[in-house]
């Protein structure tokens, strides 16, 4: 395949990153909150890190694209910059006078300005011609297009399955925007001509956090408030109509600030062996979605996340290495995205430098750890694996 992935570990060929910039700068202890982002990073020394992690992933022979840079090239096309400027502008909250002044400015623009616009916002006090009752009662440090920080997690807007791309269709509001982008590339970027899409922003609320290829044709959802059961029903249909999955693991997940998606407790280092969050590893439950004759696929369950999985794969057990050593080592190392690992190829894995007990047992398990710093990559509660949307990877050879 010349894009698209069957797995979580297969060698990585390609994967679609975003190098945080002036989004990053737009965050202020008065909008974070909102902006779904936990914190405010020094946006120089992230900038730094995410430049080291992108290096160590050509270091391993991985082709690096990144958002901005296709986005600009896709605005070039007059196609994508008619379908991409009203989508944005669709907030009811602008006002059809505000709406039609912006969307003068951002068609005034050119393809690089625009890019970064659509991803850095556009503040109200840089909107020149603004005027109008909505634009006057708006306070100064409000944003007429608001920027996205989170674009950064490259992986919650997109996930390749098989040959196709499922576009993700994101929960929170603030964050709907990076899926339209996303969109937009694998619509008319010629390097994604003819690309099949899986799945839509429109349809029920699936993110790419909560999807693990955890073999070919097996796929696990994490299920809560980010990702939907309808979700899950209406990716599992599309998967089987495909044929891209034989097998689907609904997972119910506790929705807390460190447990967003089911990649914050559970990520796969190798065919067989994933790292797991110890208090969640053996009372994870998960619901058995297979293809049936009618038009409903069946459904059986629950019964244990790690059992259902081997049965599925095909293997006698699921390897676990836990995150941490001990209780309060484990909560700590967690919330540091210990267990939030992007494999590059069988039992070798990027992870985050600070969570030393982690990389010690992936090591003594025998996984090569790629080290990488994130003190302030991952003040937004996202890991290696979050911060990146493989594009391709090679097929697996069959388990033995």
């Amino acid at each position: 395949m010349m894009n698209g992935a069957d797995s979580e570990v297969g060698r990585l060929t390609t994967v679609m990153l975003h190098r945080p910039g002036a989004e990053l700068k737009r965050l202020t202890p008065r909008n974070n909150d909102k902006l779904l982002f936990d914190a405010i990073p020094w946006v120089g020394r992230a900038q730094e890190e995410h430049d080291a992690f992108a290096q160590a992933l050509r270091d391993h022979g991985v082709e690096v694209l990144y958002l901005t840079e296709l986005l600009q090239d896709t605005l070039e096309y007059e196609t994508a910059r008619q379908e991409i400027i009203p989508a944005v502008l669709a907030d009811r909250q602008l006002g059809d006078r505000l709406a039609d002044l912006t969307r003068r400015h951002l068609e005034d623009l050119d393809p690089e300005d625009l890019a970064q616009t659509l991803i850095a916002g556009l503040a109200r006090e840089e909107l020149k011609t603004g005027r109008g009752l909505v634009y006057d009662l708006m306070d100064r440090h409000d944003f007429v297009v608001d920027p996205l920080p989170n674009l950064l997690f490259t992986r919650d807007s997109s996930v390749w399955i098989g040959d196709r791309v499922a576009v993700a269709s994101l929960a929170m509001p603030a964050r709907a925007r990076e899926s339209m982008l996303t969109r937009l590339i694998y619509t008319y970027h010629p390097r994604f001509a003819a690309t099949q899409h899986l799945y839509e922003p429109w349809l029920e609320h699936v993110e790419g956090g909560d999807v693990l290829l955890m073999a070919p044709g097996v796929v696990a959802v994490g299920t809560g408030e980010r990702t939907t059961p309808a979700g899950v029903e209406r990716l599992c249909r599309r998967l089987f109509a495909a044929g891209l999955a034989h097998t689907v693991l609904a997972v119910p997940i506790a929705q807390r600030r460190a447990t967003m998606h089911l990649d914050t407790i559970c990520t796969m280092v190798d065919v067989d062996t994933v790292v797991m969050y110890p208090p969640v590893a053996y009372s994870l439950q998960a619901y058995t979605v297979t293809p049936s004759d009618g038009d409903e696929p069946r459904v059986s369950g629950p019964r244990p996340f790690l059992e259902a999985a081997a049965e599925a794969m095909g293997i006698e057990r699921v390897k676990v290495i836990d995150t941490g050593l001990d209780p309060v080592t484990a909560e700590r190392e967690q919330w540091d995205d210990g267990n939030n690992t992007l494999a590059l190829a069988p039992r070798v894995a990027v992870a985050y430098e600070r969570n030393v007990e982690t990389n010690a047992r992936l090591e003594a398990s025998g996984v090569k750890v790629i080290r990488i710093a994130g003190s302030e990559l991952g003040s937004g509660r996202g890991g290696p694996r979050c911060m990146s949307c493989p594009v391709s990877r090679e097929g697996l050879p069959a388990l033995p």
